[in-house]
């Protein structure tokens, strides 16, 4: 059966039930608890993640940055395979923060180089108590959470699904306007992995979420398929091809680069095929009033976004990369604060 298509904006859209308790037809996994996707989080948890969110950073502005140490006595390697900035310095704050220790290994010895990455996870198992993984594919990760059922694995981005950036997104949204129930996001350009968990995030906490992008580079259907299990309060997905249909009625425009890490040989393709894409003060006009600009970072100023709009009165950029901070201590707080018998 086709989705309903809007005559007039050429949006699809997707009705959405409401978010189960665990991912749809799987039990609770076995072991420790990992954070691959924000499928792992029941909208609850996630609700629960951003007040935490919010209540540290309460804390750090109030200069109490180690007053809690939820991570006292825990390891927690960081793998990246990927560059990164906000990430891995985010990440290592968060763990020393928290009363944990970081310990950074090195890119050519982290996920399948020198040893399979399933060995690397029957090692680390043994020495650590969690993992954050910057990676390519998605199966890596599920691969790495599988070969060590001990450890606590977080995705902390691949090619598939940025659920760290997602929270961080939300807790944003949350300090501007409060209940987010209601309200609608935009995301215009490709229907990568940012827009995935932003997609996922924003329908647990009820929020109606647009997504304009080119032929060809659509949210994938299994990802529209799994938003659609974890929406809750009637929150809607809407595809389309019309960026300018797409932000009314936004309270928030979202964009990434148009060409990810590992993406390069397709640049020319890619700016082609989002030429007419770029988020400017024309369509930020055809948003809300108040209507907020975001992006992940790193921009691209004059490509997928405008420098007078990246740089403008109504983007929270920063804001968002320092909630990167914020919202990686309430995920590892969730997944490794110790519980009254829990068993290591």
């Amino acid at each position: 059966m086709s989705r309903p298509t809007s005559a007039r904006t050429g949006a699809r859209v997707q009705p959405l039930k409401a978010a189960r308790p665990t991912r749809a037809g799987a039990a609770p996994p076995p072991g420790a608890r990992s954070f691959l996707s924000l499928a792992d989080m029941t909208s609850g948890d996630l609700a629960a993640c951003l007040d935490e969110a919010a209540r540290l950073k309460q804390a750090r502005a109030a200069g109490r940055r180690r007053a809690e140490t939820p991570l006292a006595g825990r390891q927690v390697a960081l793998l990246f395979d990927k560059p990164s900035l906000r990430t891995r310095v985010t990440f290592e704050v968060a763990v020393r923060e928290l009363g944990g220790d970081p310990i950074l290994i090195p890119s050519d010895v982290a996920l399948g180089g020198r040893e399979s990455a399933a060995d690397v996870a029957r090692n680390l198992e043994r020495w650590v108590d969690a993992v954050v993984i910057r990676t390519f594919a998605q199966q890596v990760l599920e691969e790495f959470a599988t070969a060590a059922p001990r450890l606590h694995v977080v995705n902390a981005l691949t090619d598939e699904e940025h659920p760290c950036q997602a929270v961080a997104d939300l807790l944003t949204l949350v300090e501007r306007f409060g209940v987010l129930t209601g309200r609608t996001i935009t995301y215009v350009g490709d229907g990568n992995n940012v827009a995935t968990s932003l997609a996922q995030a924003a329908v647990m906490m009820g929020m109606h979420m647009h997504l304009a992008s080119p032929e060809g580079y659509v949210l994938p259907d299994r990802v529209q398929a799994q938003v659609a299990r974890l929406s809750r309060d009637g929150a809607t997905l809407q595809l389309f091809t019309d960026p300018k249909a797409a932000v009314k009625g936004a309270c928030a425009v979202y964009t990434d680069v148009w060409t990810s890490m590992g993406q390069e040989h397709e640049s020319s393709e890619r700016e082609r095929a989002f030429a007419g894409y770029q988020v400017n003060d024309a369509l930020m006009a055809r948003a809300e009033p108040d209507a907020l600009f975001m992006h992940c970072l790193p921009a691209h100023r004059g490509e997928e976004v405008s420098a007078s709009v990246l740089d403008g009165p109504r983007s929270v950029v920063f804001d968002q990369a320092e909630n990167r901070l914020h919202a990686q201590k309430a995920i590892l707080t969730w997944l490794l604060a110790r519980t009254e018998g829990e068993q290591r």
